[in-house]
């Protein structure tokens, strides 16, 4: 997955805003004010953090060599996966669609439904 393509994903996260809180270095997806996905567009190849089901971050790590324990971030919640060609871009997106999610869960109600209805807006756009 090229960085086009991985910041054209992101963005397209219902409710996602991107910022640079920790300096010009590292840019933070967000989505309701919580991170789910941080990534530096410097790196090369290209790394990115995101947060995962702590006994799933164990399984990923063991499965591909490009999954490692979140850099500078807390190692049981967070993978951070090295974009290197060795993991398909479908697995890619599942693992951005699964911290995005367990982002979402963690909201209040009403912001769930408000992104529940922003998502569905945007799947009736052509």
């Amino acid at each position: 997955m090229n960085t086009e393509k991985l910041v054209s994903y992101l963005e397209g996260k219902p409710g996602t805003s991107a910022e640079y809180p920790f300096g010009p270095d590292v840019l933070v997806y967000k989505v309701k004010g919580k991170m789910f996905a941080l990534y530096a567009p410097k790196d090369d190849p290209i790394r990115i953090n995101l947060k995962c089901d702590p006994q799933e971050a164990l399984m990923l790590r063991d499965l591909f060599d490009a999954v490692l324990p979140g850099y500078h971030m807390n190692k049981r919640h967070w993978n951070t996966v090295i974009l290197d060609g060795s993991l398909p871009d479908g697995e890619i997106e599942r693992m951005i669609d699964n911290s995005y999610q367990l982002v979402v869960k963690g909201l209040i109600k009403a912001d769930r439904e408000a992104l529940a209805l922003l998502a569905a807006k945007q799947a009736d756009q052509p």
